[in-house]
């Protein structure tokens, strides 16, 4: 059974509701056959882009605490040794994964831990992958500690389409790898900074499966 994320129910009443009234205005109000067919195929496609865009499929997640799980689905943009500004004012790893318009957009917690920062910040809407994407574009920005390694820090990057970003982290709360960190709507990337040393499992280019692939091992 499909599974669709809350973040979705809203948008998905309403576009479900004015599809069928489009769909019935379209058979009554016009008269070509191959019109009102082809005008109600493009409303059922619209109607299966956002049902798909808003689902929430269920992933058995490997609790581990030597271990984090990426955090959304996508594929691999960046992997590079980068100052990190904001939080850390020092050098990270950067791993960068981008998600398409037809990627699940599901934030999952890469692992599990306490919030420590949590800040939201609106900005520009660059495509998710423009360099200064990460530091120009509504953004929000969450530190986890765990007891592996350290501060991590996340970043769910809004894109060109994306007008709205979801996040569930609060300072202060124990969050458990894989659960739902938040959401973003209509395309965008995740940034992970991470310690030097970290020792990677993926490569530029790999598509990753957010809360159930390893990404990174201590």
């Amino acid at each position: 059974m499909i599974r669709f994320h809350k973040e979705g129910y809203k948008i998905i009443t309403i576009t479900l509701i004015v599809s069928i009234v489009c769909v019935l205005l379209a058979e009554k109000l016009i008269d070509l056959f191959w019109l009102v067919k082809a005008i109600q195929l493009t409303i059922i496609g619209f109607l299966i882009i956002v049902l798909q865009f808003f689902r929430n499929p269920k992933r058995v997640v490997p609790l581990n605490d030597n271990v984090l799980v990426a955090p959304v689905d996508g594929k691999v943009v960046v992997i590079e040794e980068v100052e990190e500004p904001e939080y850390f004012k020092g050098k990270r790893l950067q791993v960068s994964i981008f998600m398409s318009p037809i990627n699940v957009h599901v934030t999952r917690y890469a692992m599990s831990g306490e919030v420590k920062y949590s800040k939201y910040h609106p900005g520009k809407y660059l495509v998710a992958w423009h360099p200064k994407a990460s530091t120009e574009n509504e953004r929000t920005t969450v530190v986890i500690n765990n007891t592996s390694f350290g501060d991590i820090l996340y970043r769910q990057i809004a894109g060109a389409l994306a007008k709205r970003i979801v996040n569930y982290a609060k300072e202060g709360d124990s969050i458990v790898q894989g659960t739902d960190a938040g959401f973003i709507k209509f395309g965008s990337r995740v940034d992970l900074f991470l310690p030097l040393n970290t020792k990677l499992n993926v490569s530029l280019g790999d598509k990753v499966k957010g809360g159930v692939q390893v990404i990174a091992e201590k």
